[in-house]
């Protein structure tokens, strides 16, 4: 079995995985339950009762970080609101798709009026063209869409896709990118499983996990001695188009041209995954940034659905239209291209124009240069990374900028750990685990970046005193 050794999941770091019992990082919950009046660790442990884990993806468990996840019931433009009532200046932004802010008034508008005139018809809709050549609009490799719910699902179908197109087995996939969960994929993936510290995951066969190679991040060598040893068999390397699961790790200049040409001379395709970066750090996406070679296929989600449970995959017609139902390879679903998640998904698109993407990479600078100067004034060594508008920091003293997910692991998670609660304390909301992408809105107006910016020294000073605890 291809295994995950040493994953550092979204909650990684010693939690448990027994789904439901408290362990040493639910104890300092406690703690902060009580001082917050126990309303969020209530319904913790009410949530415990009866989902696994008491969440129902597993970095909401704080495991990587410690502590009492907050429970979330309202939000609005750049703030969130916890069941206790605490408002936070939100940088998670619902893992991306929050790119207008929350609950942007022309999306909730589209979703109420596509609600009421049905949930779901369990038929196609006008709206699902409308949608699909407006994503052709921006992309214009792309020939044809297919709508599906989650990315999970657009991975999985462009793989079965490439496979079914070359007759070809095997798939190249990078230690430290995650594509979602499903089986061939949960090989040295980033993202879920690296928070966990899982070596692989169980109900994965050596069989499936067989059909993936795993290769280091930005190693092209690596890339063609694995299509010198098996090209005949290799369908597909699929890669994040900017690796933003082991936090943010660009590719080097040229990494995703030189790997389409690598696949294209071996006979393979390359699948460009843009599930987090898709019309978020440009109209085009990471793509659009990177321009210069033409990937076989592209996955999409967050932002395409504008919140709501919605993704694709694209490509050109001769390879999409090998899906079903003008080609053998199947894929269906009763919610794929779902009514009210395309309203949503359209108007975000509608309004994600020029002055919103200046926007967001005006605050996204703002942001990350004012927390990398914060930790430098403490003495805390780090590297702040970039691609496009999305940021993550890396802890340690690192001569270069990391490139892989190796080196990415050797950092010192624990200083994050402290910068996170000082920051949740002050009010601002980060990702629960430091192998996660730091996500603005256009709604982050001067206001709630002045938040971000006041709570700064205090988080920088925890970091800097943070220690390893006692064993």
């Amino acid at each position: 079995m291809a295994a995950m050794s040493d994953e550092h999941a979204r909650d990684d770091q010693g939690g448990s995985i027994d789904g439901g019992s408290i362990d040493g990082g639910d104890i300092q919950g406690l703690a902060d339950g009580a001082a917050l009046g126990d309303v969020n660790l209530a319904q913790f442990e009410r949530a415990q009762r009866v989902i696994p884990g008491g969440v129902n993806s597993p970095v909401r468990a704080f495991r990587s970080v410690g502590g009492t996840p907050r429970f979330m019931v309202s939000a609005r433009g750049p703030y969130i609101t916890d069941a206790q009532g605490r408002e936070y200046v939100d940088l998670v932004a619902s893992w991306g798709p929050a790119i207008l802010g929350h609950a942007h008034p022309a999306v909730v508008a589209a979703v109420q009026e596509a609600a009421a005139k049905g949930l779901s018809f369990g038929a196609s809709t006008p709206a699902e063209t409308e949608l699909a050549e407006a994503v052709l609009g921006r992309v214009p490799f792309i020939e044809k869409l297919r709508m599906v719910s989650t990315g999970t699902e657009a991975t999985m179908t462009a793989i079965r896709l490439a496979r079914g197109f070359t007759g070809r087995p095997l798939l190249i996939k990078f230690a430290g990118h995650y594509h979602g969960h499903s089986d061939g994929l949960l090989a040295e993936a980033g993202s879920g499983l690296a928070t966990l510290s899982l070596p692989g995951s169980a109900g994965v066969t050596e069989a499936t996990a067989a059909q993936t190679l795993v290769l280091p991040y930005n190693d092209l060598d690596a890339v063609r001695a694995a299509f010198e040893a098996n090209g005949p068999d290799i369908a597909a390397v699929i890669t994040e188009a900017a690796a933003a699961n082991m936090g943010v790790v660009p590719p080097d200049p040229g990494f995703n041209a030189a790997l389409a040409d690598l696949a294209h001379e071996f006979g393979a395709l390359l699948i460009l995954d843009e599930v987090l970066t898709g019309f978020r750090v440009s109209e085009a996406g990471f793509w659009g940034l990177d321009r210069g070679y033409t990937p076989d296929l592209v996955t999409f989600g967050k932002v395409i659905g504008g919140g709501m449970p919605l993704a694709a995959l694209g490509g050109r017609a001769e390879l999409m239209d090998f899906l079903a139902p003008t080609g053998p390879v199947y894929q269906a679903g009763t919610l794929s291209g779902n009514p009210v998640a395309v309203a949503a998904g359209l108007a975000t698109l509608a309004h994600a124009d020029e002055a919103v993407y200046d926007r967001l990479d005006v605050v996204a600078e703002t942001v990350s240069s004012a927390v990398s100067d914060a930790l430098a004034a403490e003495g805390v060594a780090h590297r702040v990374q970039h691609a496009g508008n999305l940021f993550s920091f890396v802890f340690g003293d690192f001569p270069a900028a990391p490139r892989t997910y190796a080196e990415v692991q050797t950092q010192e998670a624990l200083r994050y750990r402290a910068f996170f609660h000082a920051m949740l304390d002050a009010g601002v909301s980060l990702p629960p685990s430091v192998f996660e992408a730091w996500f603005v809105t256009a709604a982050h107006d001067d206001a709630a970046v002045g938040r971000i910016l006041d709570a700064l020294p205090g988080a920088a000073r925890a970091a800097a005193a943070a220690t390893a605890p006692a064993v």
